[in-house]
């Protein structure tokens, strides 16, 4: 089968296309043929080691994060599904390599794909799906009635998070240019914010939850904006002690991620706040539920581009410019 693989981590990323064998599959594993798999910048980061303290990996690595495809085989503990199913998955961090033509992958980290969605919408889901419903569930515990702000919602990730918030009975705002705006109150965001008029930290203040997706530079004012004992939920912030103690890392990594992201900790603190750094997991269970809440509202991923598989390397290009408005998708049909 064919594969997408690096030989080290760089910043100039060398991906080639190679012949490897199809992987046997463990007694709680599927096969799956792949149809179509998620492009993200979680790829990029890994392919130039800068999540290699979260998950460190071997070489060569095939690259991908997130797949849809049809079960092929089926180890001989796994009852739930069987041969031709229609899934989707965020691989186990420690398991990635979404860009293949066959997946050997653990039965729980599986949904069905809705039946509303094609393998290429598909693709699109597990990341950002699961990304928002651990974001609000786990790490905020996000109650109804209350307000979240999600900067630059008008992209793949708001696609996901918003209606997972709005399911949740969140009170939802977002930024993003004027462009997005009708289609973010159709999707149901109370409040709209146009980035180039607006600065959202001269308009919002009193939320009770903020998911950051610019970095460190906004940490400072996203947390001005909170309500006392409000909380932040970075995706691309730095990763700090309670992170390190809730993935179970050993000391040393917990020492260092507290050197790290220290800073933020105490900052949150002294207002009363609450700064968190998240890492999406793989979790079938999450992600069926995720599923469901998409195919009861018939609600569809927002898709930038897609590309053929043999043109990886681009679809990789794209993500990293950073101006994909929606998922990036490659395609092995």
């Amino acid at each position: 089968m064919k594969a997408a693989q690096i030989t080290k981590y760089s910043k100039d990323i060398n991906l080639t296309i190679v012949e490897v064998v199809i992987p046997e599959i463990k007694d709680n594993e599927v096969l799956v043929k792949v149809k179509a798999a998620g492009v993200n910048p979680v790829d990029i980061l890994i392919a130039n080691g800068s999540i290699r303290l979260v998950q460190d990996y071997k070489f060569p690595l095939t690259l991908g994060n997130e797949l849809a495809g049809v079960i092929e085989k089926v180890g001989k503990k796994v009852k739930k599904y069987k041969i031709g199913d229609k899934i989707m998955t965020r691989l186990p961090i420690s398991c990635i390599g979404a860009f293949a033509e066959y997946v050997a992958v653990d039965a729980k980290a599986i949904a069905l794909i809705p039946t509303h969605l094609t393998y290429v919408e598909a693709a699109a889901v597990p990341l950002t799906g699961l990304t928002g419903y651990q974001a609000l569930n786990d790490v905020l515990r996000a109650q109804a009635g209350q307000s979240v702000f999600l900067p630059g919602g008008t992209g793949g990730l708001g696609a996901m998070v918003i209606p997972i918030a709005k399911q949740m009975g969140l009170y939802v705002i977002t930024s993003g240019s004027e462009s997005g705006r009708e289609r973010m109150l159709a999707m149901g965001v109370d409040q709209f914010i146009n980035y180039k008029e607006q600065n959202y930290a001269e308009v919002l203040s009193n939320i009770n939850y903020v998911m950051d997706t610019l970095g460190p530079k906004d940490i400072a004012q996203e947390l001005k904006i909170l309500k006392p004992y409000g909380k932040l939920v970075s995706l691309k912030g730095v990763p700090n002690y309670r992170f390190a103690v809730e993935y179970s890392f050993p000391f040393w990594k917990k020492v260092l991620f507290k050197l790290a992201g220290g800073k933020y900790d105490r900052m949150a603190a002294k207002q009363r706040k609450e700064y968190h750094f998240f890492f999406v997991k793989a979790n079938g269970e999450q992600l069926q539920k995720v599923a469901n809440i998409l195919e009861s509202n018939k609600i569809k991923p927002t898709l930038d581009s897609v590309y053929d598989f043999a043109q990886i390397s681009q679809a990789l290009d794209k993500v990293a410019q950073g101006h994909a408005q929606g998922k990036v998708v490659v395609t092995f049909e």
